[in-house]
């Protein structure tokens, strides 16, 4: 009895060190180090997409809840940008969505037909002076209603004045239209409360 204890117990010992020599001959692995991320980074701007405020979705801001009609997605190159049509104030309003620079920029706009400037220069609407930050060309696509064709390409020149407090827009949905004008203010996302857009439905 004696000596199959002695036996089980080195055949034990044996398979013990041949465990060993197998796990330090295994190649060690690293575990790959996840990219370091932005601590300030967010992802908000989809919060405020053509998915949650299509048409039916609620916006309130000061005081006031506005329904969405329509949306329109411009696309330049990488970049992507949204404007809502909103009613339910005196007038309607577009509420403007886009990322620039990794921060998220909101703003109200009116249209002002009473102004009659051109792009050129220099810009003053209501006792402000304006300079230009930003032109370029996009197309775009639109869903509900919004007074535009279903999709297209389109011109638009960006000012603000020298705090950013107040904006100018030009935009001209084709070279034969003239351009349309207007005036704006930034909104903060803490400034608004969003009621979601029902699902589409399906064709």
């Amino acid at each position: 009895m004696g000596t199959v204890l002695v036996v089980i117990a080195a055949a034990l010992f044996l398979a013990s060190i041949v465990v060993l020599v197998m796990a330090l001959r295994r190649p060690k692995t690293q575990t790959p180090r996840g990219a370091r991320q932005d601590p300030l980074a967010f992802n908000a701007m989809p919060e405020f997409g053509p998915r949650q405020l299509g048409p039916g979705a609620i916006v309130s801001y000061g005081g006031v809840d506005y329904v969405v009609r329509g949306s329109v997605t411009y696309r330049e190159g990488p970049f992507v940008w949204w404007e809502h049509l909103l009613e339910g104030g005196d007038q309607p309003i577009w509420f403007s969505v886009e990322e620039d620079d990794g921060r998220l920029e909101l703003a109200m706009w009116v249209s002002r037909k009473d102004v009659t400037l051109q792009p050129g220069g220099p810009y003053v609407v209501d006792g402000v002076t304006f300079h230009e930050s930003e032109r370029g060309h996009a197309s775009y696509t639109t869903e509900g209603t919004t007074g535009l064709p279903a999709g297209g390409e389109m011109e638009f020149l960006d000012c603000a004045n020298a705090d950013e407090s107040a904006l100018l827009s030009f935009e001209r949905w084709a070279p034969d239209m003239p351009w349309e004008v207007s005036t704006g203010k930034p909104v903060r996302p803490g400034e608004l409360t969003l009621y979601q857009a029902p699902p589409s439905s399906s064709p």
